[in-house]
């Protein structure tokens, strides 16, 4: 058992190394075969380039890598291996080659053979464009027909596909540079990822237009290159060393009300451990009733036993089945709730369909089924507040939005493994949230906004199918039970994403659960869970979560972030003073500075390897670990968090 890789992931599976080669004035980082931060002089120009083999159902392969060569000379590099991709009967392969010249040139040609006849969604290139100094910035487009179009990556984020079919993009990286990244084999297109919280623009083969899946014939060969160009010299070189800033300004509104998750099928789990998570005290409970799966006169009394042992109002997410009369599903759901004594604060409602993949550009001309749920649930909830939007993602909103004008709040979940699941994807979704804030506010204006739950793992598919099990732990998408939710980076992530959500003025957030696949605490589950299966405990965001139903409502302080990516920090105001915490998103170490406010004689708490077994004994164990601070410089521990009380 590797327990360091359990204290920061939850598991135990092996993390992949990524090698940084060098081409003259560039940096790629090979990870699994595929790039990842194309720097020139530090300035990240291209976030991503991989070869991309996905299922019929867009299930992304995994695939076995053979004769990997590497070579690094002084004046670029050069990389080649051999891939296959199998499930079942059917299976696919590709000879990958990439080199990067002294010029800065990076290319990577990818030759694809259907060894059987192959069903898939899409099978080539993905090239992503990181959004931060990006969003918004102009473009020129070489289009399949030579054509060039000057136009822009979008601001808001767009519900479809903003730039189509596409040869090449050009554009600004940082004044005085720019970056060409051609495409050839086939016709590729955008989308907006942020849709779904990933921090990308991406760029893929095979338009959605086209009939999908589709059959590559046994034989078919398909080749496709990526050429990434740079032409100008920055200004100055981009550093990413030294101590990273964190500077606590003044007032700007409140901390969101933050509540906690709980299922239908994980209710009665969650009260055997109330007295874990009486501790905790969210300021409301967020139940999640699909009536697709459980009757409410089972689960309503499960969910007001745990808000009253919790202390906290009761808030209702339904699911109604499509071909249901919607007053008589709602009407039984109220008729249980006034049995049960469970009389919610709120009610937000979604048809069982509004859950599903919506295609992009689709036109919903009318509203008359939103209409019917959003009546209806006035009509059994009177007096309440009701809710709706999606209870799917961001992207569902963004691309049916509903009639607001009937809604008292707007609400939509986040996921961070929907297209990516490795380590540094999962934090990267942290840098997207503030694009979602805006374009949710551009929607739907000051109505109030709830979101969440924000989770690691998914709630629902969006392909109307449950999601996977995750029996290996392993980093999988579109999962619902994602290891690093018992693991340090969990608890940074929620830390992080907390703050993005004082930063962008959201009203209430659900994050973190009672039990269950986005749980804070550990209960037997079939799943292994390494480590806590012996010795139970709580997971390391619980201790973030404990701050941030706390704050709730509190004064927030404004932090200015010198590199938002890789450290996030919150600042509230208590009736004692000022708490700051601050959070590592990295897998290395990180050291920060903190200006704006006096650290010397604070006390500080710390959570990271080295007193992870003691956080996971409670509430207790992580305030024992205070001490005084002495000032000056501090460095974090991969995905450690810190708490400092001033």
């Amino acid at each position: 058992m590797d327990l360091l890789s359990i204290k920061l992931f939850g598991a135990d599976e092996p993390v992949p190394e990524a090698r940084l080669l060098t081409a003259g004035p560039v940096t790629v980082e090979l990870d699994g075969g595929n790039l990842r931060y194309i720097r020139y002089q530090g300035h990240e120009a291209i976030r991503a380039v991989s070869y991309v083999v996905r299922d019929q159902f867009w299930g992304t392969y995994n695939p076995t890598l053979e004769g990997m060569k590497v070579e690094q000379s002084a004046d670029g590099f050069s990389v080649s291996y051999q891939a296959v991709c199998r499930a079942g009967a059917q299976q696919f392969k590709y000879e990958a080659r990439i080199s990067g010249a002294a010029d800065g040139t990076v290319r990577f040609e990818g030759k694809g053979t259907a060894v059987t006849d192959f069903l898939t969604n899409r099978t080539g290139f993905v090239v992503l464009h990181p959004v931060q100094g990006v969003s918004g910035h102009s473009v020129t487009v070489q289009h399949v027909d030579g054509r060039n179009v000057e136009t822009r990556f979008p601001e808001a984020i767009d519900p479809k596909q903003p730039i189509m079919d596409i040869r090449a993009l050009s554009h600004e990286v940082t004044a005085g540079l720019r970056v060409t990244c051609t495409m050839t084999g086939d016709t590729f297109e955008m989308e907006d990822q942020r849709n779904w919280t990933d921090a990308s623009y991406k760029t893929y083969v095979r338009p959605l237009g086209l009939p999908f899946p589709y059959r590559l014939t046994a034989g078919e060969i398909i080749e496709q290159a990526i050429e990434i160009r740079f032409v100008g010299q920055p200004a100055a070189a981009r550093r990413r060393d030294g101590p990273i800033t964190v500077r606590v300004g003044g007032r700007q509104g409140k901390v969101p009300t933050f509540g906690m998750a709980v299922e239908a099928g994980d209710a009665r789990a969650a009260l055997e451990m109330a007295d874990r998570l009486a501790p905790l005290a969210p300021r409301f409970v967020s139940g999640y009733l699909d009536t697709r799966h459980y009757a409410p006169e089972q689960v309503l009394p499960a969910f007001k036993a745990l808000a009253e042992r919790l202390d906290a109002p009761l808030a209702l997410e339904v699911v109604v089945p499509e071909a249901a009369d919607p007053t008589a599903v709602l009407q039984g759901i109220a008729a249980a709730a006034r049995t049960a004594g469970a009389n919610p604060a709120s009610v937000a409602v979604t048809w069982a369909g509004d859950l599903d993949f919506v295609m992009p550009g689709t036109v919903f001309a009318d509203s008359s089924p939103f209409d019917r749920l959003y009546t209806a649930a006035r009509a059994a909830f009177p007096g309440i507040l009701l809710g709706g939007g999606s209870l799917a993602y961001f992207t569902e909103l963004n691309r049916k939005p509903p009639p607001f004008a009937l809604l008292d709040f707007v609400c939509h979940t986040t996921c961070a493994i929907v297209h990516a699941a490795d380590d540094r994807s999962v934090t990267e979704t942290i840098e997207c949230l503030p694009y979602v804030i805006r374009s949710g506010r551009a929607l739907f204006g000051s109505r109030h906004y709830r979101i969440g739950p924000g989770t690691i793992g998914t709630r629902t598919s969006p392909f109307g199918s449950d999601p996977p099990p995750n029996p290996a732990n392993g980093r999988v998408t579109m999962v619902r039970r994602d290891p690093r939710q018992r693991g340090l980076l969990g608890a940074a992530w929620h830390l992080a994403y907390g703050a993005r959500m004082c930063e962008g003025g959201v009203d209430s957030v659900v994050l973190g659960g009672a039990t269950g696949d986005y749980g804070l605490v550990h209960t037997p589950v079939d799943t292994a869970e390494p480590w806590y299966d012996e010795r139970g405990g709580v997971y390391p965001p619980y201790h973030v979560m404990r701050a941030l139903y706390a704050a709730s409502g509190a004064p927030y302080r404004v932090t200015e972030i010198s590199a938002p990516r890789d450290v996030q920090a919150m600042a509230f105001e208590t009736s004692d003073g000022i708490e700051l915490w601050v959070a590592n998103l990295l897998a290395e170490p990180r050291a920060a500075a903190v200006e704006g406010i006096d650290l010397e004689g604070a006390q500080i708490a710390v959570l990271d390897a080295s007193t992870f077994e003691a956080g996971a004994s409670g509430p207790e164990g992580f305030e024992r670990g205070e001490s005084t601070y002495r000032g000056g410089h501090f460095t974090l521990a991969p995905f450690a968090v810190a708490r400092f009380r001033l």
